[in-house]
């Protein structure tokens, strides 16, 4: 954790919820993928201790499975978690979007800015949770770290026949394209606002303030917050951990 990850000041307070409800079919057969293992360690531990390592965020919601939340609680309490913040752990529900309702419904007053995090993403540095943070404080009601990308994009039309090739329909300007990851930070009201208001599915939290038509704002991202979906995003994540270990003693 870094020393200087950015303080919480008086009367602003950060609450992150982390939903962690899903079952991660991508990654095989075997517990969820938030409880899988990295580094001997389940991932959504490394997530939580990502975000609980900013001296802004100051309570950590976990949405677990809906049977599910007895065995995170006792997974929370069985591993060293930073002391200065607290930890609160709900069931969640069938969608991702219908978890971080109910994260967001188990809420305390007094958190004015709330982080929506990917369990899936164990490895993002504190210095992108400081930055979402940052930009909300500053006025945006909602921003995404986000990347540039480093491939060309094309937008695909339906197939003419099962299994046949796709039609390139457009080639979207990759100058003007990121790639969107996690923590996205909220002002508070604008967040449950959205969750109130938007009933299409949508990818990501920010896709719903967009659908208010309210602005969304991009902070740089970081590439170790890559998203752990297949087995081979695992071996990659083992690696980061491993360089952290032996460069910074993580």
């Amino acid at each position: 954790m870094s020393d200087d990850s950015l303080p919480s000041p008086a009367g602003t307070r950060t609450a992150a919820v982390i939903p962690a409800a899903g079952r991660g079919v991508r990654l095989g057969p075997g517990a969820p993928k938030a409880l899988r293992a990295l580094g001997g360690t389940p991932m959504l531990i490394h997530a939580v201790r990502a975000l609980a390592a900013s001296r802004a965020v100051s309570l950590v919601v976990v949405v677990a499975p809906p049977d599910g939340a007895a065995e995170v609680r006792s997974l929370l309490d069985a591993h060293a978690l930073p002391e200065r913040t607290n930890f609160l752990v709900v069931p969640g529900g069938e969608t991702r979007q219908e978890s971080v309702r109910l994260g967001l419904d188990a809420l305390p007053e007094g958190h004015d800015i709330v982080l929506v995090h990917d369990a899936a993403r164990p490895l993002v540095p504190v210095d992108t949770v400081d930055a979402v943070i940052e930009a909300v404080r500053d006025g945006a009601l909602a921003v995404v770290p986000a990347l540039p990308l480093a491939d060309t994009v094309k937008e695909v039309g339906a197939a003419p026949a099962p299994g046949a090739p796709e039609p390139v329909v457009a080639t979207p300007e990759r100058a003007r394209l990121r790639a969107v990851q996690t923590p996205q930070g909220f002002d508070r009201q604008t967040l449950v606002r959205a969750h109130r208001t938007v009933t299409d599915e949508v990818t990501d939290d920010a896709g719903m303030v967009e659908k208010l038509g309210l602005g969304v704002v991009v902070v740089p991202g970081h590439e170790e917050a890559f998203k752990v979906t297949r087995p081979l995003d695992l071996v990659l994540a083992e690696a980061v951990l491993t360089r952290r270990r032996l460069n910074d003693g993580f």
